[in-house]
């Protein structure tokens, strides 16, 4: 399984994977590739319907530079 977080837009999931609600239901995804709504404002959550492009949501592909987070030469 590989988890691709898109510039300003959803995670993508690709391959075999058990996506589980908190109580523990399993959702269906009814597909092998996914996209999980990172915006928080889908209406389909916890998949991505778009939305985060008419919200303007803005986020990066890759980590950002944080000062809490230890850089990989620590």
């Amino acid at each position: 399984m590989t988890i691709t977080p898109c510039e300003d837009g959803p995670l993508l999931v690709r391959g075999p994977v058990r996506l589980v609600a908190q109580d523990g239901t399993e959702i269906d995804a009814g597909r092998e590739t996914i996209a999980l709504c990172r915006c928080g404002r889908s209406a389909i959550k916890p998949f991505c319907d778009g939305t985060h492009k008419v919200a303007k949501f803005r986020a990066a592909s890759g980590p950002r530079n944080d000062p809490l987070r230890p850089s990989e030469e620590d």
